[in-house]
């Protein structure tokens, strides 16, 4: 018995290792992405983001992805809509916008990654639709999603009734 259990132990071992080199660490490149929100009135762009993307193309359902954005470095162009936009969403008591990733799958000749997104307190389940453009030890991820402001208790007057948040994520290994 002990002669068998060592073998079968041994090749599981490889086969996880294996299967674990196969995700794929991206890093994104610094002052290259865009985050874009729209909505109503409103548009604009937020400037920082952290991310941490593990992703493979081939296993999309392996993938971990989580990212978060500093809530005050929210910019619309106009300082004053700035100051509106940023006390709407409570920016300086919920500093940080996080999202991570629940579970990713493929869909035809996309991707979707569905997981929680917390904004000023709360947390709501969001689906991000996305692209993944391979360049070797590059990459792009492109994507959208949609969120009612309401649902976060994001709700001082002017606020749009949905927002669209759109991606350009360009990225290294």
């Amino acid at each position: 018995m002990k002669k068998i259990m060592f073998p079968v132990i041994t090749l599981l071992i490889i086969s996880t290792s294996a299967f674990a080199w196969a995700l794929t660490t991206w890093k994104v490149k610094p002052n290259q992405y865009e985050v874009k929100f729209s909505g109503g009135k409103i548009h604009g762009i937020f400037e920082t983001l952290k991310a941490n993307i593990q992703f493979d193309k081939e296993n999309p359902e392996q993938s971990k992805i989580s990212a978060s954005i500093d809530a005050n470095s929210l910019a619309t162009g106009f300082f004053i809509k700035n100051m509106h936009a940023k006390s709407a969403i409570d920016a300086d008591d919920y500093p940080t916008i996080s999202f991570v990733a629940t579970s990713v799958s493929k869909s035809t000749n996309a991707y979707q990654a569905v997981g929680k997104l917390t904004l000023k307190g709360v947390t709501k389940q969001v689906t991000i639709h996305f692209t993944f453009e391979d360049k070797g030890n590059e990459g792009v991820f492109k994507g959208e999603f949609k969120f009612l402001p309401k649902d976060f208790n994001v709700t001082r007057s002017g606020t749009p009734d949905e927002v669209t948040i759109d991606l350009n994520v360009p990225v290294t290994k």
